[in-house]
């Protein structure tokens, strides 16, 4: 049994951290080797990285911000962003990444994924995807949203799930637009609606409120990654930049450990 992951979900914007809302309005939170190496210092399960222009304006990864992120982090990390080619995946797993999340390749070039696979296993290739609530839709509830391709473009949200895994990448990153930065809760329709459909492991972010959100998710779902951003880097009814994580006792209560299998320890 795989034990559940609380994965704060970092984003990069020009070589500082920002979070957003909506998918919009990024505000400054700081700088990403200082906040890895509190969150070192906090035990935390796994982070990942997400660079919020590099696809977007069809840059090339920040090679030299990953490196020392890289080599700052004590935990597994995941980044995405701007990957379009294996000599980039291999780059950056050559920094010592764990995993490579990709999103937009995803829909532009599938050779690019099990090519991918082939060379670095199915455990280093995270499907990343981005979904917004439909309006007035009777039939899927949920539709990908993309910054990068046109909404023609872009396949059907279980057609996509299918496809990815088929290909036989490691584990599904859905990240809920409509969720993004409001602190209101994850969207328990979305993965009510997706993960029937998903046999990987399964990464539900955006939306999560407080700690209890993760010990319902476990309850409810069984979900073993439950990733958040918010409520990891704000504090307070006014969202003053304060990094925090679950310590081991908080964790332990959350999923009940002491009366199951699981063993969170601290690393």
């Amino acid at each position: 049994m795989l034990n559940p992951r609380i994965i704060p979900c970092l984003l990069l914007d020009n070589g500082g951290l920002v979070k957003t809302t909506n998918f919009k309005s990024p505000k400054y939170i700081g700088d990403p080797t200082n906040a890895i190496r509190t969150f070192n210092e906090m035990f935390v399960d796994e982070l990942i990285f997400l660079d919020i222009n590099a696809s977007k304006y069809g840059q090339e990864p920040n090679y030299a911000l990953i490196k020392k992120l890289s080599s700052e982090c004590n935990m597994p990390l995941c980044y995405g962003g701007g990957l379009k080619s294996l000599n980039q995946i291999e780059k950056i797993i050559s920094y010592g990444v764990e995993k490579i999340a990709i999103n937009s390749a995803a829909f532009i070039d599938t050779n690019l994924i099990s090519e991918a696979i082939k060379i670095f296993g199915t455990q280093s290739l995270v499907l990343s995807v981005d979904v917004r609530r439909k309006v007035n839709s009777f039939k899927e509830k949920y539709e990908i949203f993309n910054v990068c391709l046109n909404k023609s473009k872009l396949p059907k949200l279980s057609s996509h799930i299918k496809k990815m895994q088929g290909i036989g990448v490691g584990e599904i990153i859905v990240n809920s637009v409509d969720k993004d930065g409001t602190m209101s809760g994850y969207d328990h329709d979305l993965i009510d609606f997706l993960k029937p459909k998903i046999n990987v492991p399964f990464t539900i972010l955006g939306g999560a409120s407080d700690y209890k959100d993760f010990k319902d998710l476990y309850k409810k779902y069984g979900l073993v990654g439950m990733a958040a951003g918010s409520v990891f880097v704000f504090q307070g009814q006014y969202r003053a930049v304060l990094i925090n994580y679950p310590n081991k006792s908080e964790k332990n209560s959350l999923f009940n450990c002491q009366k199951s299998n699981i063993n969170i320890s601290d690393k």
